[in-house]
């Protein structure tokens, strides 16, 4: 891996994380305290930042530094935008089957 694909994957891991907070490039810069150009920038690859910088970012979107250095996921962001929205009838659903295998499950060994 080079410089240039370790600002493409930091580029595009901080745009990804924004939006997934729901921050506009305005409310961001602001929150970290820099300039809307310099975000700008930084997420289209053109501007590198200061370690300084990054933790800001990274302390702003709650999540570590080394996050945003990481390549994209396995899973695409569609999914996880899917999985996100049906959470609760994701949980409930799978926790009904559960709840039906344990209950399954420990009728076999009370009958046994």
């Amino acid at each position: 891996m080079n410089e240039r694909d370790l600002r493409s994957i930091l580029s595009l891991n901080i745009k990804k994380y924004r939006n997934y907070r729901k921050l506009s490039q305005a409310e961001f810069a602001e929150k970290i305290g820099i300039s809307i150009p310099f975000l700008s920038d930084i997420e289209n690859g053109k501007k590198w930042l200061s370690p300084r910088t990054l933790a800001k970012i990274a302390s702003a979107l709650n999540i570590e530094a080394y996050e945003l250095l990481k390549p994209e996921k396995l899973i695409p962001d569609n999914i996880v935008d899917i999985l996100e929205k049906y959470k609760v009838d994701i949980n409930e659903a799978f926790g009904k089957t559960l709840g039906d295998l344990h209950e399954n499950f420990i009728s076999q060994v009370i009958t046994k």
